[in-house]
């Protein structure tokens, strides 16, 4: 513990010490002094834990939080994520929102799918804002021949057109980064590294029998194809993390599409390493298409304050990223990083204004 609160200490000292990053031009730009004033969204966490604690750390951040139920083995079951979420969502309107998700055990049966569109009804029902598809449909999943099943499987095709139909968007996690499919003494950050050192079963460079990174994305952009309206975020940067000028394609041929941030701000920041200009004009341009994001889960392993403290400093330290021009150190990259001293506006849009549009998180009444 005592790590953590000295780590935020550092930042925030840090930070409140270069309160005119930018001289003259500071008005145009937002500093530390602004950082609890500033209204934020992160929009995609995982509030797995009946614990406030979440929620009392991004209040005190001026953080309002869109938490992605997920149908993963080291998670809660989905039943008990709805659950939570539901509680949170009616106790802390305004503040709290979420992503429903589905199972895929019982595909193979004929009711599945309008099994699939109740429970995303009922869901609605209780507040959910969107629907999240999880990388197990790609990577884990199959049918009854055993092969595995595709995002672009017309077995999905009911459930999205209604999705479509009821103006309700699409979260995808297809793939993983692309150094999934690389040696991890190839990978290019240390939290990629650790991942699949630690899940060695998603780890795809041990495992070439399965689909290529390659045919993720392809079976990802036919779904799209398939779907030319439906409403669709890529999460982790529409698994194009690696490549800004990747992502850039990925938006243009499907403007209606949005991207967050999640779990990939250090695949971001590497980038920037090499080429900061190219890196800051990304966000410029498609400053109405990334959402601000960051993965963190509470889980139930995790204690209250031990947490509170990883969420703070993770906030801290990517707010000190986007909106200043310091030199920082992060632990997803090796070495220095000069941040980006994003304009006001581009971090205003990247922050909230993007996903209350995407989500339509008007306020409730």
């Amino acid at each position: 513990m005592k790590k953590y609160l000295v780590a935020i200490s550092v930042i925030t000292q840090a930070l409140a010490a270069c309160s005119t990053p930018n001289s003259n031009l500071n008005n145009q730009y937002y500093t530390m002094v602004d950082y609890y004033a500033v209204k934020k969204i992160d929009a995609h966490v995982h509030a797995n834990n009946s614990s406030t604690a979440f929620i009392m750390q991004a209040k005190n951040d001026n953080m309002k939080l869109l938490s992605i139920n997920v149908d993963y083995q080291d998670f809660p079951n989905i039943d008990k994520q709805a659950e939570i979420a539901h509680q949170f969502a009616k106790e802390h309107p305004n503040k709290f929102y979420f992503a429903t998700t589905f199972s895929m055990e019982g595909s193979n049966n004929g009711q599945w799918k309008n099994n699939v569109i109740k429970r995303i009804d009922a869901e609605i029902g209780e507040g959910a804002v969107a629907v999240k598809v999880w990388k197990n449909i790609g990577m884990a999943e199959k049918d009854n021949k055993q092969n595995l099943i595709m995002i672009d499987d017309p077995l999905f095709t009911p459930i999205f057109k209604h999705l479509t139909d009821i103006h309700i968007p699409l979260i995808g996690h297809q793939g993983e980064p692309k150094n999934c499919w690389l040696p991890v003494s190839q990978m290019t950050v240390n939290n990629d590294k650790q991942y699949f050192t630690a899940h060695p079963q998603y780890h795809m460079y041990l495992h070439p029998e399965m689909p290529s990174y390659e045919d993720q994305m392809q079976a990802r952009n036919n779904m799209l194809n398939n779907h030319p309206t439906l409403q669709f975020m890529g999460a982790h940067l529409a698994s194009l993390e690696w490549s800004v000028d990747q992502i850039s394609i990925f938006l243009d041929t499907y403007p209606d599409a949005v991207v967050d941030l999640a779990a990939r701000m250090g695949q971001i920041q590497y980038q920037s390493t090499l080429d900061r200009s190219k890196v800051r004009n990304f966000f410029i341009k498609y400053q109405n298409r990334i959402l601000y994001a960051t993965d963190l889960t509470h889980s139930p392993t995790v204690s209250d304050a031990q947490f509170k403290s990883q969420a703070h400093k993770k906030w801290l330290e990517d707010w000190q990223y986007l909106t200043s021009n310091q030199t920082i150190s992060v632990p997803e990259v090796d070495g220095e990083i000069i941040s980006l001293a994003l304009p006001k506006n581009v971090i205003d849009n990247l922050y909230a204004k993007n996903a209350i549009r995407f989500f339509n998180l008007a306020p409730k009444t």
